[in-house]
């Protein structure tokens, strides 16, 4: 079994889902795409990810401001709301008669190319819209026994060639990361930032926690993850020191906990990076409180609807 944020436990319901291609509904095994989309020839489109948790999309206005930033950086015109997008969505989970532990992914490729080319003057359609809701729920075993890393020698990117903040289809260097990682035999990839200090992870965003101080990175390098915004957020509102700010590999290695955050996973302990222990190399005190403070946000969220 692959080991890792995202390792969710099998659930057979999945094999009978229903996907969305532009408001009509596909069996699983009946979903497809052209080959002439822009996000087939070339990486072109941008997506979410979100959780349906007891009837409620979570953090569902954080995501879509996320996806409209996103599109607007690439240029991608939306021709809906997002009401009209929160509206798709519904309708795809109410098909399913989906209610609680649901994983949703969102994708928008800017649409069919007139032939295989970069340029967008020759897309011919509007943008293609793909929702996929599945049944998903993290392994308990994976998350206690926490993930390792290895950090890659692939950097993040400098926000002047590809912001590392923007959430698009073009995901190729942080699949050569992990590939590294895997190799190294780690489950996962640290990035550095163009100056050598640690931004984030190949699919997740990294803390650690040192004399019961919470750090990551800035924002400079990293991904613009929701789960991390709201860790800094109960950190804050419970008044645990929290700290964005360049730090390096020596920090790291000396850390007394790490874990990584994702909208999948929530919070992931850090057991080793780079073949060294991380604290204890277990699920840490700080690191468990910060997971049970997130979960009552979710908890005190669905209950506001």
């Amino acid at each position: 079994m692959v080991h890792g944020t995202h390792n969710a436990l099998e659930d057979s319901r999945n094999n009978d889902i229903l996907i969305s291609i532009n408001d009509q509904l596909f069996p699983r095994n009946e979903a497809k795409i052209s080959v002439f989309d822009s996000g087939y020839l070339v990486g072109d489109g941008v997506w979410e990810a979100l959780r349906l948790h007891q009837g409620v999309l979570v953090f569902l206005e954080d995501h879509f401001n996320r996806l409209w930033q996103s599109a607007a950086t690439v240029g991608m015109h939306l021709p809906f709301t997002k009401e009209e997008l929160t509206q798709k969505v519904w309708n795809t989970l109410n098909a399913n008669k989906m209610t609680d532990g649901v994983h949703v992914r969102i994708m928008v490729t800017r649409g069919i190319k007139k032939t295989p080319s970069q340029d967008p003057r020759l897309t011919i359609s509007g943008p293609n819209v793909v929702i996929i809701p599945e049944y998903k729920t993290a392994s308990k075993d994976s998350k206690e026994k926490g993930i390792t890393l290895f950090t890659s020698t692939i950097r993040r990117g400098s926000p002047d060639y590809l912001d590392p903040r923007l959430n698009c289809h073009s995901k190729l260097h942080e699949v050569q990361a992990l590939i590294q990682a895997i190799q190294a035999g780690a489950d996962e990839a640290l990035m550095l930032d163009i100056n050598g200090f640690v931004a984030t992870c190949n699919a997740t965003n990294f803390f650690i926690i040192k004399n019961d101080e919470v750090w990551t990175s800035t924002s400079k390098y990293c991904m613009n993850g929701i789960t991390r915004a709201k860790v800094l957020e109960v950190c804050k509102a419970n008044k645990i020191p929290c700290y964005e700010k360049d730090f390096s590999l020596f920090d790291v290695y000396g850390a007394d906990e790490a874990f990584v955050t994702g909208t999948f996973g929530g919070l992931t302990p850090v057991t080793k990076i780079d073949g060294r222990q991380i604290g204890d190399g277990n699920y840490g005190k700080m690191t468990s409180k910060l997971s049970a403070l997130y979960k009552d946000l979710i908890e005190n969220t669905v209950s506001n609807g």
